[in-house]
This record gives C-alpha cells, sequence and structure tokens, in this order.
C-alpha cells in the first residue's frame, strides 16, 4: 500500500476537509458551502495531506501567527490546526511524518514556535510540544455572587453601550491589539477572525445567532474593553431561568474588566452566567462580594508551544529580576538543541549558543512549557524533568522565569 504525503492543491481541498470531519468524529459530508467558507482561511503552502491511493487519510495545516511574550513583545510562530489521521490509517507514522515536516518547514520560515491546542494531552510531547498556558472555566450563579444589582454604569465615570458587529470589526482589532502588548500568551486575530465572530463569514457548522456585544470607554471616551455574549430563553412558572454564555471579554484596563463583568453579572433575567475560557488567576471570581458563586466547569492546559528557535525566543521576552543561565536543550528532533547563556532582566535580555558548562538541562517540552512564565522549574526538577548541574540554579530561574501575571491565550485554533 503506497502512502503519500504532499502539500495539497485547489483539487484536494474537499477530500482534506472531508478527512478533517472523519478525523473529528464530525459527519463527513462537506457541502459546497462549507468548501467556500473555509477555502478563504487556508494557506495551500501550508497545508499538508496523506493520500492512500487518492483518498485523504491524514491532514496537518498550518498559519502564520504571533504569540505575545511577557514584556508586550511577540514572535512569529506557526499555529498548527486540523491534525488529524483517519481511523484506519492509525499506527504507521503518518502523523509523525506531517508533524517532521511542518516543523522542519516552520523552523526554514524563521518563525521561533510552533504553537497548538491539544486535543489529548499523550500526543504532542514527543514532538516537542509542552503546555504553556493553561485556562479555567467559571459559571456564576448572579443571584449568589453579592453584587449591587441596581448598576447604572461604571464608578470610574466609564460608560458600557452596546454596539453592532460593524463598529465590532472597526475598534476590536485596535482593542486586542493592545491587549496583545499587555498580557502574555495571546495570540493575534487576523481579519477573518473579527468577521466570523460578528456574523459577517456565516458559520459552517450551525445557524449563526446574532450575539450582544457591549463596548466599554473610559471617561475620556477611549474604548478599553470589548465583551460579546448570547442569552438562552428559558422560563420556568414566569421566572427567568437564562444564562448568559460569554463568547469574549477583553480589557486592557483594570476597570474596564470588572465594569464589563459587573454589566453581564447584573443584567435582568440573567440567572447564570458562563464566562467561556479564562486564565487561571482571572479578576473575576475575586471580585465578587461572594467568590464561592463562581464554581469551576473547566481548567486544563491550552496552548502548547515547541520552541524551534532558542536564542530568538527567550531573547524576545522580559524576565522578573536579572540574572544568568546556561540552559542545555535536548531536543530528539534536533530544531532547538544546543547549549544556550540566557542574560536577562526586566528590561530585556539575550541569548545565545555557548560553550560554558551547562547549569539546567531539560528537554525541548518542558522548555516550551516554561517560557511563557507559567510552569514551575522547582515543580519541574522535583519531577525529573529538569536537571540541576550546578547548585542553586533551579532557585534563580525559578525567580527569572516566572510571571506576576499567569500567561492566557483566549482563543481556539
Amino acid at each position: 500500500m503506497s502512502l503519500e504525503i504532499r502539500t495539497i492543491d485547489e483539487s484536494d481541498v474537499p477530500g482534506w476537509l472531508r478527512a478533517v470531519r472523519t478525523g473529528f468524529l464530525r459527519p463527513p459530508l462537506v457541502s459546497k458551502d462549507e468548501i467556500e467558507i473555509r477555502r478563504p482561511g487556508m494557506d495551500l503552502d501550508r497545508t499538508q495531506g496523506a493520500f492512500d491511493e487518492g483518498r485523504c487519510v491524514g491532514t496537518c495545516r498550518s498559519y502564520a501567527q504571533r504569540l505575545a511574550l511577557p514584556g508586550g513583545a511577540s514572535v512569529a510562530a506557526s499555529g498548527l490546526t486540523g491534525v488529524t489521521v483517519s481511523a484506519t490509517h492509525r499506527r504507521r507514522g503518518l502523523l509523525s511524518r506531517m508533524m517532521e515536516r511542518e516543523l522542519r518547514d516552520a523552523k526554514e520560515r524563521g518563525e521561533v514556535a510552533a504553537t497548538l491546542i491539544a486535543a489529548e494531552w499523550p500526543i504532542y510531547g514527543r514532538f516537542g510540544f509542552g503546555p504553556a498556558t493553561w485556562t479555567t472555566e467559571w459559571e456564576v450563579e448572579v443571584a449568589r455572587a453579592g453584587l449591587d444589582r441596581r448598576y447604572t454604569g461604571p464608578a470610574d465615570g466609564g460608560r458600557v453601550d452596546f454596539v453592532d458587529g460593524e463598529t465590532v470589526r472597526a475598534l476590536g482589532p485596535g482593542l486586542h491589539e493592545r491587549l496583545r502588548a499587555t498580557r502574555h500568551g495571546v495570540i493575534d486575530r487576523p481579519e477573518r477572525w473579527w468577521g466570523m465572530a460578528t456574523g459577517d463569514i456565516p458559520p459552517v457548522s450551525a445557524p449563526w445567532t446574532e450575539p450582544f456585544h457591549a463596548l466599554y470607554r473610559a471617561p475620556d471616551g477611549t474604548p478599553d474593553g470589548l465583551l460579546t455574549y448570547t442569552a438562552d430563553d428559558v422560563w420556568d412558572g414566569k421566572r427567568p431561568l437564562n444564562t448568559a454564555t460569554v463568547r469574549d471579554l477583553i480589557a486592557v484596563t483594570t476597570e474596564a474588566e470588572r465594569a464589563l463583568w459587573h454589566f453581564v453579572l447584573t443584567a435582568d433575567w440573567i440567572r447564570k452566567v458562563a464566562t467561556g475560557f479564562r486564565a487561571p488567576d482571572d479578576l473575576l471570581p475575586l471580585l465578587l462580594p461572594d467568590p464561592r458563586a463562581a464554581k469551576v466547569t473547566n481548567h486544563g492546559d491550552f496552548l502548547w508551544l515547541r520552541p524551534l528557535d532558542v536564542p530568538a525566543l527567550l531573547g524576545a521576552r522580559t524576565y522578573a529580576c536579572p540574572g544568568a543561565l546556561v540552559l542545555e536543550v535536548v531536543d530528539p528532533l534536533g530544531h532547538a538543541a544546543g547549549r544556550f547563556l540566557l542574560q536577562a532582566g526586566p528590561d530585556g535580555a539575550s541569548c545565545a549558543p555557548t560553550a560554558r558548562p551547562a547549569e539546567l538541562v531539560l528537554d525541548v517540552g518542558d522548555l516550551g512549557a516554561l517560557a511563557l512564565g507559567d510552569e514551575s522549574v522547582v515543580r519541574l526538577a522535583s519531577l525529573g524533568k529538569v536537571l540541576e548541574k550546578r547548585p542553586g540554579a533551579v532557585a534563580r530561574a525559578e525567580l527569572m522565569l516566572r510571571t506576576a501575571r499567569r500567561p492566557w491565550c483566549p482563543d481556539m485554533f
């Protein structure tokens, strides 16, 4: 049996989409409408297919991504998505071949890391990925939350107004770029993202439901926050039992964040609020008079990161305190292997290959988990994943690498 892996062309798109649906256990029928909607979001030069006698049985594609690092800089990354192997062709090395090809190509393109949202934990560690951000979802019982339901607007003199999708498409991109400059882990949102979020590009799998968009403006009129949510329509004996589901809440000031949460949590007829994907250290639970009104409904790993260019990745971020470290990175695929001297501090960093003796030895996937400041070097050392070659290096690395706020990636891809 001949199995071919190659970049797809225009004629392969319907079969490739069918293979993606099959791999994710979705009905395999692909309509013309779906092809028309999905095709503009695909870069065929970055889209691989595994073919068995002309039938697509494996898929992998990527897109150019910008990833925000601690300190506000962003780096070029390869965002991987649509990675599947059909159940009929498992255990034949197709995933390994597609992943290794994509990582090699990403390195050649000058992308300093690869990222993905892992459907299953055990799969991607063997390709050098590590969980770099985590996410938490809450369900808030508003009657118990304790917020003043006589809310008439932000206490700081700002205001919250409903806006339409056109306004969101006009103001949202600039607001989101300001967020990326202040919150590490956030990825860029291309124009297509905003079209899909506002119904300008129709959804594929379900009818479009127009959400509510609420914009927070600071006292001087600057748009500093944006909330998008939907609400169901559930009544029992003339009592509203509705749930508001937050699709997106981005804010560049704490005033905006608090105001938008207060707004949706005190809206009439809303019994519960489902928060969507939030950072584990989100302000939400503790801004409530009764934080126990917020029940965790999901907590787990989210954005996985695979370093490809260690000097470019570590040299672009800032660090909590001044210090120097010699890191030896083990990478069986070779893309990030080597020994590197990191000299860093709050104002910036430099990182370069070195011949100095290693102080810490770690796998490339564990470096991925540490790169955005979320994981603990001390914890990884306790697990035997970081080897300390010089006494005190683990403690020093812990102080340097960790960040005051946890990284956050709000977007699936």
